[in-house]
């Protein structure tokens, strides 16, 4: 499979933003429509969609869902999102919307036999975020940081049958200064699993070096800030990398 680009569209207060390593208070409007910015990625070529609700992952419970169920209607292709999935109802909810693949983090932590039992129900219907500070889990929107490190805790889900990781370096999250790759890899050998990159892409670059690992796991990066301020084109990104 080739490696995928995910445009991230992140939706808080309704609109689509971008933080800066999380931080709720350094938040910048990029389109005040995020079904809009999400037919515009998807007329441009994007194969999958990338949608985190903000105020969802702060509340510990889907608080845009119907936002999200809209896009996921109105966009021919598929969408993943997370943000405050805790229980088996939110995830049937996000399913029944339309989702195509949801996204547990916080959870993966917190409560192991609801990760196990929507792993067995849901299968590859179900990623893992993972998003580490200083190679630790953090969870809560990223609020709070725990004592697990990333490759243990990806080894110990893909034991239980997770078969996508989405995995976020923290400081480098918004900061356009390259993605951790290093980290990505291990993380993907770690798990023996599929593993999407997160944070800090801004360069066309960025995404050769990644693409670098396909063969070890790394099938595709979430880019965000890049595409909003042009740093990287969706269109001409594809051409290099099929190129």
């Amino acid at each position: 499979m080739a490696f995928t680009i995910y445009p991230a569209i992140d939706i808080r207060g309704g609109k689509c933003v971008r933080l800066i390593q999380g931080d709720y208070n350094q938040e910048t409007v990029y389109h005040e429509s995020p079904l809009a910015a999400a037919r515009a990625w998807a007329e441009q070529g994007a194969e999958w969609i990338h949608l985190v609700d903000l105020d969802g992952a702060k509340a510990g419970q889907p608080v845009n869902h119907e936002l999200i169920g809209a896009i996921a209607s109105s966009v021919s292709v598929p969408v993943q999102a997370g943000g405050g999935l805790r229980t088996r109802a939110d995830v049937e909810l996000l399913l029944t919307l339309g989702v195509q693949r949801v996204i547990l983090g916080t959870a993966a932590i917190e409560d192991r036999p609801f990760v196990q039992q929507v792993l067995s129900d849901y299968g590859d219907r179900v990623a893992i975020g993972i998003d580490a500070r200083d190679g630790r889990v953090a969870t809560r929107g990223w609020l709070e940081t725990s004592e697990v490190m990333a490759e243990e805790l990806a080894a110990e889900l893909a034991g239980y049958g997770a078969s996508t990781f989405i995995f976020t370096d923290i400081s480098r999250d918004g900061m356009m200064s390259g993605p951790n790759v290093e980290a990505i890899a291990r993380l993907a050998k770690a798990s023996g699993r599929s593993v999407i990159a997160s944070g800090g892409v801004s360069r066309y670059e960025d995404l050769a070096a990644l693409a670098q690992h396909e063969g070890a796991g790394v099938s595709g990066a979430i880019v965000g800030k890049a595409l909003y301020t042009g740093g990287i084109e969706l269109a001409e990104a594809h051409r290099r990398l099929r190129g």
